[in-house]
């Protein structure tokens, strides 16, 4: 019924979702009022009436944290003090951590400090393009010398005259190449497509996970704006071998840029006969759409994905069964994300032996990482599959100012803290969970000597009880009384008992919350306390959580 699709086309042609068009949508669509308030009160994009002119939107998370400051959105507001019609808001994350300490006027993203993004909004400097840069870079996950030859593999295999034998062939490279989902479950590829290829039921889908919204993670946004000729063909190629008509990219609201990059490359897809009625002259329809999700980080779990392309509040489901058998209306779906998903013309075009000779040592294949926190040159490297956390680092300049390393979060903000001594570990996920943390987004977060690791630590913690959605109590429930806790330690009032409470609390919702945001949201925090444990003890008061105790 795309109500969440006509939702989002009033938000953004009015700047509002109000009380009227609701009942003028629920009249129109036959659609009952409670639905439609539903879904307004649960996606953070909805307003219920429209805002100032200028809006503008400051990111408060662990990477414009570290740069901005913890009070970086207050000097912003203060710094357009007296200016009319503007309304500032903290935000999470908006997948822009290179450019940190990030902000976006009306939906335009910018950088800077306060008085940088003041002058941006009151028009004194002229905001950026927010059209796509085209910049000309090539990535070694790119098969492709030049537009020209574009969908070249879909194009062999479509010519193949033993379609059923070409399939086959598709899923076996894949399970033998052992590239794994990059969204940061990890799960075989290969098996993916294969058991939704051999799912009972039709029709099926093929959806893209692009809702990339964890704090340090941007790499997907890159390959869209870049790559995304890589995607869609992955997605024709996937439809093809399991059977599907439709597919859809579940794209996060705040990528402006990267939705036109996208639909100029569906645009051309459709052009050149990829997408439509008989893709490439094989008589087999397939087509691709663009939904644009209405927010939240929890839309990044697939099965809350699910639940919002069916125009529901998007709260993740109990798994089994899994999408491969019950996804999309029920159907089977396959979904992967934008980086696994543009990994699969390259293997197909050059063999699995070839993909797993990219990556180092015993490790198999090309990894894109996103960089940011205390380094030189943060932004998104494509690297061998076993590159050390240590080579990582010289590679984007070393920590600036002559500061040696502390900490690394290697997998984002749901990833654990490691300490500089672990650095030698390799970028792979059995290695990291070995370590102690995982590979996750692939969002590599570098804390440099006199960081505050149990602020950076809270931060992320705030992040995950701002995103839960609800749904499950102990998640909702014991990430705000986490916050609540520390605070109160930080502000020199210690808890009795508070770090193995806030142990205690990590267990159970890591045993009780239905999806992983529940299950990670005090891994930070905890971290810290594992790895850090005389900076947890200085600031969270000691290993029974009395102020002035020794630490454990």
């Amino acid at each position: 019924m795309d109500l969440l699709t006509r939702m989002m086309e009033l938000q953004e042609a009015r700047g509002a979702v109000t009380d009227e068009m609701l009942r003028q949508l629920s009249k129109e669509l036959r659609v009952p009022l409670y639905r439609l308030e539903g879904l307004r009160g649960f996606y953070p994009v909805f307003r219920t009436q429209p805002g100032p002119k200028t809006h503008v939107q400051v990111c408060r998370d662990i990477a414009c944290a570290m740069k901005g400051g913890e009070g970086h959105c207050v000097d912003v507001a203060k710094a357009l003090q007296g200016l009319p019609d503007v309304e500032v808001e903290e935000v999470s994350c908006l997948g822009r951590c290179e450019t940190a300490p990030a902000a976006a006027v009306n939906e335009v993203p910018v950088s800077g400090g306060p008085e940088v993004i003041a002058a941006f909004a009151s028009g004194q400097r002229p905001l950026p393009s927010n059209e796509p840069t085209h910049t000309p870079r090539h990535w070694p996950t790119d098969p492709y010398a030049n537009e020209r030859a574009h969908y070249t593999m879909l194009r062999r295999l479509l010519e193949r005259s033993d379609v059923d034998a070409a399939r086959t062939e598709v899923v076996e490279t894949l399970k033998a190449s052992g590239l794994r989902g990059m969204g940061g479950a990890g799960f075989p590829t290969g098996m993916k497509w294969e058991f939704t290829a051999k799912a009972a039921g039709e029709p099926k889908y093929v959806v893209c996970n692009a809702d990339e919204s964890e704090p340090g993670t941007f790499k997907d946004r890159v390959i869209l704006e870049e790559l995304p000729h890589l995607l869609i063909e992955a997605m024709v190629l996937g439809a093809w071998v399991i059977g599907a008509q439709q597919g859809v990219i579940y794209l996060r609201h705040e990528y402006g840029r990267e939705r036109k990059a996208l639909e100029q490359a569906l645009q051309a897809a459709r052009a050149a006969g990829v997408l439509g009625a008989s893709v490439l002259g094989s008589g087999w329809a397939f087509d691709l759409r663009i939904f644009v999700s209405p927010g939240g980080y929890i839309m990044g779990e697939e099965t809350a994905l699910l639940e919002a392309l069916e125009d529901k509040r998007g709260e993740p489901r109990n798994k089994p069964p899994f999408p491969t058998n019950f996804g999309l209306w029920g159907k089977p779906t396959l979904m992967n994300n934008v980086e696994t998903f543009a990994a699969i013309p390259i293997i197909l075009d050059k063999g699995a032996d070839w993909w797993a000779a990219q990556g180092k040592g015993e490790f198999k294949g090309l990894k894109f990482l996103s960089v940011s926190g205390d380094v030189a040159t943060p932004g998104v490297y494509c690297v061998p599959m076993g590159t050390t956390v240590a080579e990582l680092l010289q590679i984007c300049g070393g920590v600036p100012g002559g500061r040696k390393l502390a900490a690394f979060a290697p997998g984002g903000a749901s990833s654990n803290f490691l300490p500089a001594a672990k650095a030698d570990v390799a970028l792979d996920f059995q290695a990291l969970q070995a370590a102690g943390s995982m590979l996750g987004s692939g969002a590599v977060i570098f804390v440099a000597e006199g960081r505050d690791l149990v602020e950076l630590a809270l931060n992320e913690v705030r992040f995950f009880r701002n995103e839960s959605c609800g749904k499950c109590v102990p998640c909702r429930v014991g990430s705000h009384k986490a916050v609540t806790l520390v605070e109160g330690a930080l502000a020199g009032q210690p808890a009795n008992g508070l770090v193995p409470l806030l142990q205690e609390m990590g267990r159970t919702l890591a045993r009780t919350s239905i999806c992983g945001l529940g299950q990670v949201a005090l891994g930070p925090l905890l971290s810290v306390i594992t790895n850090f444990p005389q900076e947890a003890a200085q600031r969270l008061g000691g290993a029974n959580g009395s102020h002035g105790s020794k630490g454990q």
